[in-house]
């Protein structure tokens, strides 16, 4: 819901201003090392594409079913810290890349806005939701589909989506006592009434 109030607010910008606001939300250098925590909890409230369709798709097959499984207070915890340390660990390797004169300066001002890192960090975790040996073709699948970006594009969003679902994979300890893994060739009963 949240997203879908900041993408209608975006659309009644002019570009300008537009750009000027998600800038002042964005985790980028120059704002994570102004407002560190604002940023962080900012940008996961807007999208820059301003495309809401997309994310309620994804929110349906993926987010809602990790939150029904987890749980609302651990979900939010996969959530966090695929978006915290995906969002540090790309932003650092960006500063060295710039330090290191392989990025221009103005890369500190680069606008990073978004759910995306969340996302990623979902679909990993929800590997465990599936059994063996499902879960290893789903979790090749999830790492290789966010992999492949990496070799061939090399951006700091490539290596925060990677970044994002190892994070998830490594929120193993989360799922400990959420119930068995559910198989996907069962379809469970449908209720009597």
């Amino acid at each position: 819901m949240v997203l879908f109030v900041t993408t209608i607010a975006l659309h009644h910008m002019s570009p300008e201003f537009e750009r000027e606001f998600l800038r002042q939300r964005s985790t980028n250098i120059h704002e994570l090392s102004r407002h560190p925590v604002r940023v962080l909890v900012s940008s996961a409230m807007w999208i820059e594409s301003a495309h809401w369709v997309p994310y309620a798709a994804l929110y349906t097959v993926f987010h809602a079913p990790a939150e029904r499984w987890l749980g609302t207070v651990r979900w939010l915890l996969v959530c966090a810290a695929a978006h915290v340390l995906a969002t540090l660990i790309s932003e650092g390797a960006l500063l060295w890349a710039i330090e290191q004169g392989m990025a221009p300066r103005s890369a500190v001002d680069t606008l990073d806005v978004g759910v995306s890192y969340a996302l990623a960090g979902v679909m990993g975790v929800l590997a465990y939701r599936i059994p063996a040996p499902w879960r290893y073709g789903y979790a090749v699948a999830v790492v290789g589909g966010y992999a492949v970006p990496l070799v061939l594009g090399r951006t700091f969003t490539d290596l925060g989506h990677f970044t994002a679902v190892l994070i998830g994979l490594a929120c193993f300890p989360l799922v400990r006592g959420r119930g068995k893994a559910r198989n996907p060739k069962e379809t469970p009963a449908l209720p009597r009434g």
